[in-house]
């Protein structure tokens, strides 16, 4: 297997997907901030399958990590992730510096407004600034086909939805669906940071979120739901739990009823905090 080829510059990014533009092959671009895991590579694969090229990116952005967060120590092994990809059938590896995305006096900012400011954005403000600024600049500096990202981060990606929309960028967003552990947990980077205990714990989040799932599939109360899936989550071992909702899928307006979706999709969204980390998922309804 030979070595993926890397590019740190949008100038050489931009190079290479023109090249392939003008032999009219379709590129795919899979954003990443590394410490890859089989939720990635199911990202790489959705590309493959779709482009005639695939684009990855390697980018630990800290203008979406908080004061208190883990940009410091979060898992970054360059050589490990470009091997995982190269194997996947990734073409091109993009892994700018931080002066090379946000340049000396770099002040402008992407905010998508009330989309990015409930439930995640409420316990991680700026957090949606972050995310939307470098997404759009990475689609802007690639100017690919399609973009993938993944389900799990079910909000984020309807943020990037939102932003290609409004500010007409010319890729396509597509969602890629949650990759699971064998007993349901959400393959995550941050998994790596659970002890053996909580890792046991860990897939009592997506328990809990088929059970509000089922229970409002079924006609049920998502208040009722919710709270037992609150005592269902401490009960397991976790320490705080930042939200449960069940929302409209389109605009994340919270939900008490499945009547009350008049047919759209609903999400049952949660975060939770086990031990010193803090996990997502979310499940269709």
């Amino acid at each position: 297997m030979s070595a993926l080829d890397v590019v740190r510059t949008v100038a050489e990014l931009r190079e290479r997907v023109a090249a392939w533009h003008r032999a009219d092959e379709t590129v795919g671009l899979v954003p990443t901030m590394g410490a890859l895991h089989d939720g990635h590579m199911a990202l790489v694969a959705a590309s493959r399958s779709d482009c005639s090229r695939t684009v990855a990116t390697l980018f630990v952005n800290p203008k979406q990590f908080g004061p208190n967060e883990d940009f410091e120590v979060y898992p970054r092994n360059e050589d490990e992730d470009s091997a995982k990809l190269a194997a996947a059938g990734a073409d091109l590896l993009f892994a700018p510096g931080v002066a090379e995305m946000y340049p000396a006096g770099h002040s402008t900012t992407v905010s998508v407004g009330p989309l990015g400011e409930v439930l995640e954005g409420t316990f991680r403000p700026g957090f949606f600034t972050g995310v939307a600024t470098v997404v759009t600049k990475l689609l802007v500096q690639a100017l690919a086909d399609r973009g993938y990202f993944g389900e799990k981060d079910f909000q984020q990606l309807q943020v990037i939805r939102r932003l290609a929309r409004d500010l007409d960028l010319p890729t396509e967003i597509v969602g890629v669906p949650t990759v699971r552990e064998s007993d349901g947990l959400a393959m995550s980077s941050r998994n790596a940071y659970l002890g053996e205990a909580e890792r046991a714990a860990a897939p009592a989040l997506h328990g809990a979120l088929a059970s509000i799932a089922a229970a409002v599939r079924s006609g049920g109360s998502a208040v009722e739901a919710i709270a037992e899936g609150e005592v269902t989550l401490t009960t397991a071992g976790f320490d705080r739990v930042d939200y449960l909702a069940v929302v409209d899928a389109g605009d994340m307006r919270t939900v008490s009823t499945l009547a009350e979706l008049e047919g759209r999709p609903g999400r049952v969204l949660g975060a939770a905090h086990l031990g010193s980390t803090r996990l997502i998922d979310n499940l269709p309804i």
